[in-house]
């Protein structure tokens, strides 16, 4: 009797590790509602450069972003203007400048040609919707294209 009992108490072990086994957390972006589309294929494999220039007519601040693919992900996978709030935004990317910058300054850790300079973004400016929605939308077109993960979201459109 005792050696049926180890002998199931065993099986019964193996069976557990295999259901949590097939049940083990998929990668970051792996889920099936975060799997990118056709056309989002299309964006990341764009190999001419896009020059996206980010600036708000009441403010004087500006981005530039050179991004294959980025220009026709944005107009065709990113949600529309509007859809976030700024503030929704502006708490975001707080978030992924603060690791963006820190990479920056770890270049044996993290891929310096893929963060190359530091951004400089203040918390306390306002730099207007449409530089808050295109910048959030790199982001995340960025973490999406290069498997990334900048922040404890996972990057979803």
């Amino acid at each position: 009797m005792k050696k049926f009992l180890v002998r199931t108490g065993v099986v019964l072990g193996i069976f557990l590790l295999l259901l949590i086994g097939c049940n083990a957390p998929k990668q970051v972006g792996a889920s099936p509602n975060d799997a990118s589309t056709d056309t989002e294929q299309v964006a990341f494999q764009q190999t001419e450069g896009d020059t996206i220039r980010i600036a708000s007519d009441e403010t004087e601040y500006e981005i530039i972003i050179i991004e294959p693919g980025f220009n026709y992900w944005l107009k065709s996978i990113a949600r529309p203007e509007g859809y976030y709030s700024q503030s929704f935004l502006e708490s975001r990317n707080e978030i992924y400048v603060l690791n963006w910058n820190q990479r920056v300054l770890q270049p044996r850790q993290y891929d310096p040609n893929l963060y190359e300079l530091q951004i400089n973004y203040d918390s306390f400016t306002d730099y207007g919707y449409e530089v808050n929605y295109k910048l959030y939308n790199y982001f995340l077109y960025f973490q999406r294209k290069y498997n990334q993960q900048l922040g404890p979201f996972v990057p979803r459109i």
